[in-house]
């Protein structure tokens, strides 16, 4: 689960102009169905208010380094048909790009790594859901 305080306390957020789409929680729902796993709460309202943006404090270092990292945006769930111009800041589309990067099981249906931020350099960071289904882990995807 991501801490609370990294979302809410360290990275105050500066949205990239206006919110151009808030996810209701039918679409979360939706999203959820399709990827075959539950979001945590935290992470659910945090796309409800904010759906992505660029953290105005972007530096957070890595649980197990020393290593700084830059957080460059948030993804988004975006409806593409209506925001195509803003997709490549999608999780689906995203995920596509990355998908062999994120599963090695070529039977999974749904997913099992959901990434939620782009760090500068090409990194994401993913919600983590192999070890636990119901308790996902925050880590690093390079």
């Amino acid at each position: 689960m991501i801490p609370r305080e990294i979302m809410h306390k360290r990275m105050e957020l500066k949205l990239r102009g206006r919110v151009l789409y808030r996810p209701n929680e039918a679409e979360i729902q939706r999203k959820e169905n399709m990827w075959k796993l539950k979001l945590p709460l935290d992470y659910r309202q945090f796309l409800k208010e904010y759906n992505g943006g660029v953290p105005e404090k972007s530096e957070f270092k890595g649980n197990h380094s020393n290593r700084t990292y830059m957080v460059e945006t948030f993804l988004s769930i975006i409806k593409v048909e209506d925001y195509a111009e803003f997709g490549d800041y999608d999780i689906d589309v995203i995920h596509t790009q990355l998908d062999e990067r994120l599963s090695a099981n070529e039977d999974l249906v749904g997913y099992d790594m959901v990434p939620i931020a782009q760090i500068f350099a090409g990194d994401y960071v993913c919600l983590d859901y192999r070890e636990s289904s119901d308790y996902p882990c925050v880590c690093m995807e390079s």
